[in-house]
Protein backbone atom coordinates (compact mmCIF):
# COMPACT_ATOMS: atom_id res chain seq x y z
CA UNK A 1 0.00 0.00 0.00
CA UNK A 2 1.39 3.55 -1.26
CA UNK A 3 1.54 6.37 1.41
CA UNK A 4 -1.13 8.32 -0.36
CA UNK A 5 -3.94 5.10 0.38
CA UNK A 6 -2.69 4.94 3.63
CA UNK A 7 -2.85 8.70 4.47
CA UNK A 8 -6.98 8.26 2.62
CA UNK A 9 -7.18 5.13 4.91
CA UNK A 10 -6.28 6.87 8.11
CA UNK A 11 -7.59 10.48 7.46
CA UNK A 12 -10.78 10.12 5.72
CA UNK A 13 -12.74 8.15 8.29
CA UNK A 14 -11.32 11.15 11.27
CA UNK A 15 -13.39 13.57 8.54
CA UNK A 16 -16.65 11.56 8.27
CA UNK A 17 -16.70 11.06 11.88
CA UNK A 18 -16.24 14.86 12.59
CA UNK A 19 -18.95 15.57 10.12
CA UNK A 20 -21.77 13.49 11.16
CA UNK A 21 -21.21 14.86 14.75
CA UNK A 22 -23.16 17.89 15.89
CA UNK A 23 -21.88 21.16 15.92
CA UNK A 24 -21.23 23.39 19.73
CA UNK A 25 -18.78 20.73 21.30
CA UNK A 26 -15.49 22.48 20.76
CA UNK A 27 -13.31 20.41 22.94
CA UNK A 28 -14.44 17.06 20.63
CA UNK A 29 -13.62 19.48 17.50
CA UNK A 30 -10.34 20.51 18.63
CA UNK A 31 -9.28 16.98 19.49
CA UNK A 32 -10.48 15.65 16.28
CA UNK A 33 -8.47 17.72 14.70
CA UNK A 34 -5.47 17.23 16.80
CA UNK A 35 -6.01 13.52 15.87
CA UNK A 36 -6.00 14.62 11.92
CA UNK A 37 -2.57 16.93 12.25
CA UNK A 38 -0.89 13.66 13.80
CA UNK A 39 -2.05 11.30 11.28
CA UNK A 40 -1.17 13.58 8.91
CA UNK A 41 2.37 13.91 10.37
CA UNK A 42 3.07 10.56 10.13
CA UNK A 43 1.99 9.33 7.08
CA UNK A 44 4.29 12.85 5.95
CA UNK A 45 7.05 10.68 7.58
CA UNK A 46 5.83 7.45 5.96
CA UNK A 47 6.32 9.94 2.64
CA UNK A 48 9.85 10.77 3.68
CA UNK A 49 10.77 7.29 3.99
CA UNK A 50 9.53 5.97 0.97
CA UNK A 51 10.90 8.73 -1.39
CA UNK A 52 14.31 7.70 0.94
CA UNK A 53 13.45 3.86 -0.13
CA UNK A 54 12.83 4.55 -3.70
CA UNK A 55 15.77 6.60 -4.48
CA UNK A 56 17.95 4.45 -2.73
CA UNK A 57 16.90 1.03 -4.55
CA UNK A 58 17.00 3.46 -7.78
CA UNK A 59 20.52 4.01 -6.60
CA UNK A 60 21.13 -0.18 -6.36
CA UNK A 61 19.81 -0.53 -9.32
CA UNK A 62 21.86 2.06 -11.28
CA UNK A 63 24.90 0.61 -9.95
CA UNK A 64 23.63 -2.79 -11.05
CA UNK A 65 23.34 -1.61 -14.44
CA UNK A 66 26.82 -0.21 -14.46
CA UNK A 67 28.45 -3.24 -12.91
CA UNK A 68 26.43 -5.48 -16.05
CA UNK A 69 27.57 -3.55 -18.67
CA UNK A 70 31.07 -3.08 -17.74
CA UNK A 71 31.22 -6.77 -17.73
CA UNK A 72 29.80 -7.06 -20.31
CA UNK A 73 32.51 -4.57 -21.76
CA UNK A 74 35.31 -6.62 -20.43
CA UNK A 75 34.17 -9.99 -21.61
CA UNK A 76 37.01 -10.86 -24.89
CA UNK A 77 34.09 -13.42 -26.17
CA UNK A 78 31.41 -12.72 -27.51
CA UNK A 79 27.96 -12.76 -25.92
CA UNK A 80 24.54 -12.88 -27.35
CA UNK A 81 21.03 -12.56 -25.23
CA UNK A 82 18.07 -14.44 -26.79
CA UNK A 83 14.34 -15.28 -26.08
CA UNK A 84 12.87 -18.09 -26.30
CA UNK A 85 11.67 -17.32 -30.22
CA UNK A 86 15.43 -16.91 -30.95
CA UNK A 87 15.33 -12.77 -31.19
CA UNK A 88 18.13 -10.94 -29.85
CA UNK A 89 17.81 -8.95 -26.79
CA UNK A 90 20.75 -7.82 -25.82
CA UNK A 91 25.01 -8.26 -27.08
CA UNK A 92 27.85 -7.22 -25.45
CA UNK A 93 30.98 -5.49 -27.28
CA UNK A 94 33.35 -8.15 -28.16
CA UNK A 95 30.13 -9.27 -30.63
CA UNK A 96 30.00 -5.52 -31.73
CA UNK A 97 33.31 -5.03 -33.10
CA UNK A 98 33.42 -8.91 -34.22
CA UNK A 99 30.85 -8.00 -36.86
CA UNK A 100 30.76 -4.20 -37.09
CA UNK A 101 27.61 -3.56 -36.12
CA UNK A 102 25.91 -1.85 -33.14
CA UNK A 103 23.54 -3.32 -30.86
CA UNK A 104 20.83 -0.96 -31.45
CA UNK A 105 20.84 -2.41 -35.05
CA UNK A 106 20.74 -6.01 -33.72
CA UNK A 107 18.38 -6.03 -31.41
CA UNK A 108 14.66 -7.77 -31.80
CA UNK A 109 16.24 -9.46 -35.37
CA UNK A 110 16.34 -13.14 -35.38
CA UNK A 111 19.49 -14.74 -34.01
CA UNK A 112 20.66 -16.42 -37.63
CA UNK A 113 20.98 -12.85 -39.46
CA UNK A 114 24.20 -12.56 -37.41
CA UNK A 115 25.43 -16.10 -39.06
CA UNK A 116 26.63 -16.69 -42.04
CA UNK A 117 23.86 -18.13 -44.37
CA UNK A 118 25.82 -21.74 -44.20
CA UNK A 119 24.84 -22.06 -40.43
CA UNK A 120 21.10 -20.97 -40.34
CA UNK A 121 19.74 -23.93 -40.68
CA UNK A 122 21.86 -25.31 -37.21
CA UNK A 123 21.20 -21.48 -35.79
CA UNK A 124 17.50 -22.43 -36.01
CA UNK A 125 17.73 -25.54 -34.13
CA UNK A 126 19.47 -23.78 -31.38
CA UNK A 127 15.53 -22.87 -29.56
CA UNK A 128 15.03 -26.08 -29.68
CA UNK A 129 17.97 -28.30 -28.32
CA UNK A 130 17.25 -25.41 -25.69
CA UNK A 131 13.34 -26.41 -24.89
CA UNK A 132 14.96 -30.40 -24.93
CA UNK A 133 17.25 -29.23 -22.30
CA UNK A 134 20.23 -30.04 -24.33
CA UNK A 135 23.12 -27.65 -24.44
CA UNK A 136 24.91 -27.11 -26.78
CA UNK A 137 29.01 -27.20 -26.25
CA UNK A 138 32.04 -25.96 -28.87
CA UNK A 139 29.52 -25.58 -31.73
CA UNK A 140 31.60 -24.60 -34.73
CA UNK A 141 29.55 -21.78 -36.92
CA UNK A 142 30.52 -18.42 -38.14
CA UNK A 143 29.50 -14.98 -37.69
CA UNK A 144 28.46 -12.57 -40.75
CA UNK A 145 30.47 -9.75 -40.88
CA UNK A 146 28.90 -6.03 -42.41
CA UNK A 147 31.16 -6.72 -45.17
CA UNK A 148 30.04 -9.85 -45.68
CA UNK A 149 33.11 -11.70 -44.57
CA UNK A 150 33.01 -14.97 -42.43
CA UNK A 151 33.82 -15.25 -38.79
CA UNK A 152 34.86 -18.39 -37.60
CA UNK A 153 33.42 -18.70 -33.98
CA UNK A 154 33.20 -21.77 -31.33
CA UNK A 155 29.84 -20.82 -29.72
CA UNK A 156 28.42 -22.82 -26.54
CA UNK A 157 24.85 -22.24 -25.97
CA UNK A 158 22.90 -22.43 -22.83
CA UNK A 159 19.29 -21.88 -21.03
CA UNK A 160 18.16 -18.46 -19.57
CA UNK A 161 15.64 -18.18 -17.17
CA UNK A 162 13.49 -15.64 -15.51
CA UNK A 163 13.12 -14.96 -11.60
CA UNK A 164 10.25 -17.22 -11.31
CA UNK A 165 12.65 -19.79 -12.96
CA UNK A 166 11.03 -20.16 -16.13
CA UNK A 167 12.88 -21.04 -19.37
CA UNK A 168 12.86 -17.57 -21.02
CA UNK A 169 15.29 -17.78 -23.34
CA UNK A 170 19.50 -18.47 -24.10
CA UNK A 171 22.46 -16.97 -23.95
CA UNK A 172 25.19 -17.57 -26.32
CA UNK A 173 29.30 -17.18 -25.54
CA UNK A 174 31.34 -17.93 -28.04
CA UNK A 175 35.02 -17.45 -29.35
CA UNK A 176 36.45 -16.68 -32.78
CA UNK A 177 38.39 -19.61 -33.68
CA UNK A 178 41.29 -17.74 -35.01
CA UNK A 179 42.37 -16.63 -31.60
CA UNK A 180 41.91 -20.58 -30.09
CA UNK A 181 43.85 -21.94 -33.63
CA UNK A 182 46.76 -18.93 -32.91
CA UNK A 183 46.71 -19.87 -29.18
CA UNK A 184 47.12 -23.92 -30.33
CA UNK A 185 50.05 -22.42 -32.48
CA UNK A 186 51.88 -21.17 -29.98
CA UNK A 187 51.60 -24.02 -27.53
CA UNK A 188 52.32 -26.28 -29.73
CA UNK A 189 55.51 -24.06 -30.53
CA UNK A 190 55.89 -23.49 -26.84
CA UNK A 191 55.39 -27.48 -26.31
CA UNK A 192 58.03 -27.97 -29.17
CA UNK A 193 60.64 -25.59 -27.77
CA UNK A 194 60.19 -27.02 -24.45
CA UNK A 195 60.73 -30.49 -26.03
CA UNK A 196 64.17 -29.70 -27.46
CA UNK A 197 65.36 -27.69 -24.72
CA UNK A 198 65.09 -31.18 -22.71
CA UNK A 199 66.42 -33.18 -25.33
CA UNK A 200 69.72 -29.97 -25.22
CA UNK A 201 69.46 -30.95 -21.82
CA UNK A 202 69.48 -34.62 -21.26
CA UNK A 203 72.09 -34.39 -23.87
CA UNK A 204 74.38 -31.71 -22.05
CA UNK A 205 73.73 -34.23 -18.78
CA UNK A 206 75.08 -37.36 -20.95
CA UNK A 207 78.28 -35.38 -21.84
CA UNK A 208 78.85 -34.23 -18.52
CA UNK A 209 78.48 -38.01 -17.37
CA UNK A 210 80.77 -39.05 -20.11
CA UNK A 211 83.50 -36.12 -19.24
CA UNK A 212 83.58 -37.64 -15.82
CA UNK A 213 84.15 -41.17 -17.61
CA UNK A 214 87.19 -40.16 -19.56
CA UNK A 215 89.75 -40.44 -17.30
CA UNK A 216 88.56 -43.94 -16.20
CA UNK A 217 88.11 -44.80 -19.46
CA UNK A 218 91.43 -43.59 -20.36
CA UNK A 219 93.13 -45.72 -17.84
CA UNK A 220 91.18 -49.16 -19.23
CA UNK A 221 92.89 -48.34 -22.41
CA UNK A 222 96.01 -47.38 -21.46
CA UNK A 223 96.73 -50.74 -20.36
CA UNK A 224 96.00 -53.06 -23.25
CA UNK A 225 97.62 -49.96 -25.83
CA UNK A 226 100.67 -50.09 -23.67
CA UNK A 227 100.64 -53.72 -24.23
CA UNK A 228 100.35 -53.50 -27.96
CA UNK A 229 102.93 -50.66 -28.41
CA UNK A 230 105.67 -53.03 -26.48
CA UNK A 231 104.75 -55.97 -28.83
CA UNK A 232 104.62 -53.66 -31.69
CA UNK A 233 108.34 -52.41 -30.87
CA UNK A 234 109.62 -56.37 -30.21
CA UNK A 235 107.81 -57.21 -33.32
CA UNK A 236 109.71 -54.78 -35.73
CA UNK A 237 112.93 -55.67 -33.98
CA UNK A 238 112.40 -59.37 -34.69
CA UNK A 239 111.37 -58.60 -38.15
CA UNK A 240 114.37 -56.71 -38.86
CA UNK A 241 116.13 -59.77 -37.37
CA UNK A 242 114.20 -62.22 -39.84
CA UNK A 243 114.91 -59.99 -42.67
CA UNK A 244 118.66 -60.52 -42.36
CA UNK A 245 118.25 -64.02 -41.61
CA UNK A 246 116.29 -64.33 -44.56
CA UNK A 247 118.67 -62.35 -46.97
CA UNK A 248 121.78 -64.64 -45.99
CA UNK A 249 119.49 -67.85 -46.86
CA UNK A 250 118.65 -66.54 -50.01
CA UNK A 251 122.25 -65.62 -50.42
CA UNK A 252 123.23 -69.38 -50.26
CA UNK A 253 125.43 -68.79 -47.08
CA UNK A 254 127.56 -71.52 -46.26
CA UNK A 255 125.52 -74.27 -44.08
CA UNK A 256 128.38 -73.15 -40.74
CA UNK A 257 127.87 -69.42 -41.53
CA UNK A 258 124.05 -69.59 -41.53
CA UNK A 259 123.97 -71.75 -38.16
CA UNK A 260 126.00 -68.96 -36.82
CA UNK A 261 124.17 -66.34 -37.88
CA UNK A 262 121.23 -68.15 -36.66
CA UNK A 263 122.52 -68.87 -33.26
CA UNK A 264 123.79 -64.97 -33.28
CA UNK A 265 120.33 -62.90 -34.34
CA UNK A 266 118.43 -65.93 -31.74
CA UNK A 267 115.90 -66.87 -34.39
CA UNK A 268 114.60 -69.83 -32.16
CA UNK A 269 114.17 -67.71 -29.30
CA UNK A 270 112.24 -64.99 -31.33
CA UNK A 271 110.17 -67.54 -33.45
CA UNK A 272 109.07 -69.09 -29.76
CA UNK A 273 108.05 -65.87 -28.79
CA UNK A 274 106.70 -64.75 -31.95
CA UNK A 275 103.28 -66.81 -31.54
CA UNK A 276 102.53 -65.06 -27.84
CA UNK A 277 103.30 -61.75 -28.91
CA UNK A 278 100.58 -62.20 -32.20
CA UNK A 279 98.21 -63.64 -29.73
CA UNK A 280 98.74 -61.16 -27.04
CA UNK A 281 98.55 -58.26 -29.58
CA UNK A 282 95.48 -59.81 -30.79
CA UNK A 283 94.23 -59.92 -26.79
CA UNK A 284 94.49 -56.48 -26.38
CA UNK A 285 93.67 -55.66 -29.43
CA UNK A 286 90.16 -57.06 -28.44
CA UNK A 287 90.26 -55.72 -25.38
CA UNK A 288 90.34 -52.01 -26.67
CA UNK A 289 87.47 -52.86 -29.22
CA UNK A 290 85.55 -54.35 -25.91
CA UNK A 291 86.02 -51.01 -24.09
CA UNK A 292 85.43 -48.52 -27.38
CA UNK A 293 82.39 -51.11 -27.75
CA UNK A 294 81.13 -50.70 -23.93
CA UNK A 295 81.38 -46.70 -24.03
CA UNK A 296 79.25 -46.71 -27.81
CA UNK A 297 76.78 -48.64 -25.20
CA UNK A 298 76.41 -46.21 -23.03
CA UNK A 299 76.91 -43.14 -25.04
CA UNK A 300 74.03 -44.35 -27.78
CA UNK A 301 72.04 -46.85 -25.37
CA UNK A 302 68.60 -45.36 -27.54
CA UNK A 303 70.38 -47.43 -30.74
CA UNK A 304 69.92 -50.30 -29.00
CA UNK A 305 67.87 -53.29 -28.72
CA UNK A 306 66.66 -55.83 -25.64
CA UNK A 307 69.44 -58.40 -25.71
CA UNK A 308 71.11 -61.14 -22.98
CA UNK A 309 74.21 -59.66 -21.11
CA UNK A 310 76.32 -60.49 -18.06
CA UNK A 311 74.78 -58.10 -15.57
CA UNK A 312 77.39 -58.43 -13.11
CA UNK A 313 79.79 -57.59 -15.43
CA UNK A 314 78.46 -54.74 -15.89
CA UNK A 315 77.67 -53.83 -12.71
CA UNK A 316 81.66 -54.14 -11.95
CA UNK A 317 82.29 -52.50 -15.13
CA UNK A 318 79.87 -49.71 -14.52
CA UNK A 319 81.70 -49.06 -11.25
CA UNK A 320 85.57 -49.26 -12.53
CA UNK A 321 84.51 -46.29 -14.94
CA UNK A 322 83.42 -44.28 -12.38
CA UNK A 323 86.03 -45.08 -9.57
CA UNK A 324 89.39 -44.61 -11.58
CA UNK A 325 88.16 -41.31 -12.81
CA UNK A 326 87.39 -40.54 -9.08
CA UNK A 327 89.42 -38.16 -6.82
CA UNK A 328 88.97 -39.81 -4.17
CA UNK A 329 88.67 -43.80 -4.13
CA UNK A 330 86.22 -45.16 -1.35
CA UNK A 331 86.22 -48.52 -0.59
CA UNK A 332 83.91 -50.73 -2.85
CA UNK A 333 82.66 -53.64 -1.11
CA UNK A 334 80.09 -56.02 -3.23
CA UNK A 335 78.03 -59.05 -2.73
CA UNK A 336 77.79 -60.20 -6.56
CA UNK A 337 77.99 -63.52 -8.22
CA UNK A 338 80.43 -64.78 -10.98
CA UNK A 339 77.23 -64.31 -13.52
CA UNK A 340 74.00 -63.33 -13.98
CA UNK A 341 72.89 -63.48 -17.48
CA UNK A 342 69.68 -61.19 -17.93
CA UNK A 343 67.69 -59.71 -21.39
CA UNK A 344 67.27 -56.07 -21.26
CA UNK A 345 68.75 -53.11 -23.07
CA UNK A 346 72.25 -53.33 -21.55
CA UNK A 347 73.42 -50.04 -22.98
CA UNK A 348 70.55 -48.27 -20.40
CA UNK A 349 71.09 -50.47 -17.18
CA UNK A 350 75.17 -49.63 -17.59
CA UNK A 351 74.24 -45.42 -17.99
CA UNK A 352 71.77 -45.86 -15.27
CA UNK A 353 74.46 -47.85 -12.89
CA UNK A 354 77.46 -44.85 -14.02
CA UNK A 355 74.89 -41.98 -12.48
CA UNK A 356 73.70 -44.54 -9.37
CA UNK A 357 77.26 -45.12 -8.71
CA UNK A 358 78.55 -41.15 -9.49
CA UNK A 359 75.68 -39.87 -7.55
CA UNK A 360 77.21 -42.57 -4.51
CA UNK A 361 80.56 -40.31 -5.20
CA UNK A 362 79.05 -37.10 -5.17
CA UNK A 363 77.47 -38.08 -1.71
CA UNK A 364 80.67 -38.98 -0.04
CA UNK A 365 82.53 -35.95 -0.58
CA UNK A 366 79.82 -34.39 1.41
CA UNK A 367 80.47 -36.39 3.76
CA UNK A 368 81.64 -35.11 7.39
CA UNK A 369 84.88 -36.68 8.64
CA UNK A 370 83.82 -39.99 10.96
CA UNK A 371 85.40 -42.64 12.06
CA UNK A 372 84.25 -45.50 9.02
CA UNK A 373 86.26 -45.01 5.78
CA UNK A 374 83.71 -43.79 3.15
CA UNK A 375 82.14 -46.72 1.65
CA UNK A 376 80.24 -48.02 -1.23
CA UNK A 377 78.14 -51.24 -0.99
CA UNK A 378 76.27 -52.80 -4.14
CA UNK A 379 74.72 -55.95 -4.43
CA UNK A 380 72.28 -58.26 -6.18
CA UNK A 381 68.85 -59.64 -4.67
CA UNK A 382 66.36 -61.79 -6.65
CA UNK A 383 63.47 -63.34 -6.63
CA UNK A 384 60.90 -64.84 -9.27
CA UNK A 385 60.30 -62.00 -10.84
CA UNK A 386 62.92 -59.50 -10.77
CA UNK A 387 66.57 -58.66 -9.65
CA UNK A 388 67.32 -55.73 -7.88
CA UNK A 389 70.72 -54.38 -8.18
CA UNK A 390 71.04 -52.52 -4.60
CA UNK A 391 73.96 -49.88 -3.92
CA UNK A 392 74.48 -48.20 -0.81
CA UNK A 393 76.91 -45.57 0.56
CA UNK A 394 77.32 -44.11 4.02
CA UNK A 395 77.03 -40.75 3.27
CA UNK A 396 74.63 -37.70 4.59
CA UNK A 397 72.06 -39.57 3.42
CA UNK A 398 68.55 -37.85 1.90
CA UNK A 399 66.45 -35.46 3.68
CA UNK A 400 63.02 -36.85 4.22
CA UNK A 401 61.30 -33.65 2.59
CA UNK A 402 63.88 -34.49 -0.16
CA UNK A 403 62.40 -38.03 -0.64
CA UNK A 404 59.12 -37.02 -2.93
CA UNK A 405 61.58 -35.05 -5.06
CA UNK A 406 64.80 -37.00 -5.71
CA UNK A 407 63.76 -38.12 -9.38
CA UNK A 408 62.42 -34.35 -10.12
CA UNK A 409 64.00 -32.68 -13.31
CA UNK A 410 66.36 -30.28 -12.01
CA UNK A 411 66.31 -30.89 -8.35
CA UNK A 412 70.03 -30.96 -7.12
CA UNK A 413 71.02 -30.28 -3.26
CA UNK A 414 74.43 -29.72 -5.22
CA UNK A 415 75.68 -26.00 -4.99
CA UNK A 416 74.64 -23.90 -8.15
CA UNK A 417 77.13 -24.93 -10.95
CA UNK A 418 77.76 -28.06 -9.64
CA UNK A 419 74.93 -30.10 -10.97
CA UNK A 420 72.21 -29.92 -13.58
CA UNK A 421 70.10 -32.04 -11.62
CA UNK A 422 69.10 -34.43 -14.44
CA UNK A 423 71.28 -37.12 -13.11
CA UNK A 424 68.69 -39.25 -11.32
CA UNK A 425 65.83 -37.95 -13.38
CA UNK A 426 66.99 -39.12 -16.53
CA UNK A 427 68.08 -42.77 -14.80
CA UNK A 428 64.85 -42.79 -13.82
CA UNK A 429 63.07 -42.95 -17.01
CA UNK A 430 65.54 -44.84 -18.24
CA UNK A 431 64.51 -47.66 -16.02
CA UNK A 432 60.90 -47.10 -15.64
CA UNK A 433 60.37 -46.80 -19.59
CA UNK A 434 63.31 -48.41 -21.23
CA UNK A 435 64.19 -51.48 -19.05
CA UNK A 436 60.50 -52.23 -18.12
CA UNK A 437 61.67 -51.39 -14.31
CA UNK A 438 61.90 -49.13 -11.61
CA UNK A 439 64.20 -46.86 -9.47
CA UNK A 440 63.78 -46.35 -5.98
CA UNK A 441 65.23 -44.22 -2.82
CA UNK A 442 65.25 -44.59 0.67
CA UNK A 443 67.87 -44.05 3.55
CA UNK A 444 69.60 -46.82 4.86
CA UNK A 445 68.74 -47.58 8.61
CA UNK A 446 72.35 -46.94 9.63
CA UNK A 447 72.66 -43.89 7.69
CA UNK A 448 73.48 -43.35 4.18
CA UNK A 449 71.16 -43.50 0.88
CA UNK A 450 70.23 -46.74 -0.80
CA UNK A 451 68.93 -46.74 -4.93
CA UNK A 452 67.39 -50.10 -5.87
CA UNK A 453 67.36 -50.60 -9.78
CA UNK A 454 64.97 -53.30 -9.96
CA UNK A 455 64.83 -55.32 -13.41
CA UNK A 456 61.93 -57.75 -15.09
CA UNK A 457 63.89 -61.46 -15.54
CA UNK A 458 61.56 -61.40 -18.61
CA UNK A 459 61.51 -57.85 -20.91
CA UNK A 460 58.39 -57.66 -22.83
CA UNK A 461 59.47 -57.02 -26.43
Amino acid sequence: MSPEQRLSGRVAPLLDDRLRRPSGDADMDEQAWIEVIRQMDAIYADLVHYQVELERKNADLENAQRFIESVLASISDVLIVCDIQGRVLQVNPALERAIGQAQQELQGRPLRALFHPDFHERIDDFPRHIRSDQPLIDCEVSLLHRDGNPIPLAVNCSARYDHENRLSGFVITGRPLGELQRAYRELAAAHESLKTAQRQLVQSEKMASLGRLVAGVAHELNNPISFLYANMFALDEYTGRLRRYLDAVHDDLPREAREALRRELGIDALLDDLGPLVSGSREGAERVSTIVQNLRRFSTPQDQQAERFDLVATIRRATSWVLKAAHSRPEVHDELPEALSLVNSEGHVHQILVNLCQNALDALEERPPQDAPPTIRVRLEEDADTVDVVMEDNGPGIREEDLARIFDPFFTTKPVGSGTGLGLYISYGLATEQCQGDLLAENRPGGGARFTLRLPREYRK
